[in-house]
């Protein structure tokens, strides 16, 4: 350490990349305990035998698990981000318009026959109808 002590540069140095480390290894941990409690194909005691080897190893517990569940780590997380995308899909399918513009300046246009609507209104519909298109 002596060669440290004259470097101030490399303890810094030194300093960052150890948390640097650790941080990663805090980000490996995270997920790995993430998909250990969203597994659907284990049963509740071997989570427990997970957690525990994790906890009284930790960083040997982490490594192990992502050496033995590396490609079903991989197919959960490919299935809750097609999960996600559906979902997303489905929600901006039910809020977009599903109707063309003719159908909204018809029914606009029926609104404004029957006085429900003015003038004004009726062409701020019909603008927006044609703007979507």
């Amino acid at each position: 350490m002596v060669v440290a002590a004259s470097y101030p540069f490399l303890e810094v140095f030194w300093t960052m990349l150890i948390f640097f480390a650790f941080v990663v290894w805090l980000w490996i941990l995270f997920t790995v305990i993430t998909d250990l409690f969203r597994r659907h194909d284990t049963s509740g005691f071997m989570k427990v035998l997970w957690m525990i080897f994790i906890i009284v190893l930790p960083y040997f517990g982490v490594f192990v698990y992502l050496i033995v569940e590396h490609n079903g780590m991989t197919e959960r997380a490919v299935a809750a981000q097609k999960n996600a995308q559906s979902q997303f899909d489905d929600y901006v399918q039910s809020v977009a318009a599903k109707t063309d513009p003719t159908e909204q300046i018809n029914k606009a246009k029926s609104l404004l026959d029957s006085g429900s609507i003015t003038q004004a209104e009726f062409e701020s519909l019909k603008a927006k109808a044609l703007s979507a298109a």
